[in-house]
């Protein structure tokens, strides 16, 4: 689906671009609304900015909301060990930076290791 003809709540891409944040606030859910009714952080205010200066961002901002102004754009978000490489697209918004560089990896479970007990080395024939 391209941007142009994604909808979010009604508004086409555009159409949320010339938006103000007070304005797409009133299309996001109540937390959403909230967070930006209070205002933005300084250093959120500070990652728009930069993307609008720089292809690319770095940010620790795990709870940023996702606004117009970043669809495009690329933002590094840290996940506590390292920064996740995050192209943000229309589908995004609404949602926080932090849902998109996941925290914990996939579980991989194989055979039992060095020094199980005889119980946890039973496999079932069944």
């Amino acid at each position: 689906m391209a941007d142009e003809d994604f909808t979010f709540r009604g508004k086409t891409m555009d159409e949320l671009r010339d938006m103000d944040l007070e304005e797409f606030a009133d299309l996001l859910d109540a937390r959403g609304r909230r967070k930006i009714q209070r205002g933005l952080r300084e250093d959120e205010e500070k990652i728009l900015e930069d993307l609008e200066e720089k292809d690319t961002v770095k940010t620790h901002r795990r709870g940023m909301i996702v606004v117009p102004k970043m669809v495009g754009n690329t933002l590094q978000v840290y996940n506590g060990q390292r920064f996740i490489e995050v192209e943000v697209e229309a589908q995004m918004l609404g949602h926080y930076l932090g849902e998109f560089a996941r925290t914990r990896k996939e579980v991989e479970h194989s055979a039992p290791g060095l020094g199980a007990t005889r119980s946890s080395k039973h496999i079932p024939l069944k």
